[in-house]
């Protein structure tokens, strides 16, 4: 279970003091209710830049059913059989 160890405190709507019981807490309750509680703050979101490509209807499709019986999403399917005809090439070009 993960606790929270900002200065040993709970969350501050729901006094869980773990993530897992900050969840079960937010699964039975909406924001709705504790909406004059809250404030404006501000936070710096860094991700990587994501390229988006172009695939056949009729690919996607293959895909997204494969994706599907695997249980992952599209993206994560092509970027493992991206990254893994990657490394067959790169071990492919080494001498030896």
């Amino acid at each position: 279970m993960s606790t929270i160890k900002q200065n040993n405190m709970s969350s501050s709507l729901s006094k869980a003091n773990s993530i897992e019981k900050i969840g079960e807490y937010w699964d039975t309750h909406s924001l709705a209710d504790h909406w004059d509680k809250t404030s404006e703050t501000t936070f710096e979101v860094r991700m990587n830049r994501r390229r988006r490509i172009s695939i056949e209807p009729d690919v996607y499709a293959s895909v997204e059913s494969v994706a599907h019986l695997r249980g992952v999403t599209v993206e994560t399917l092509i970027n493992l059989w991206v990254a893994e005809q990657l490394l067959r090439n790169k071990k492919a070009q080494q001498p030896g």
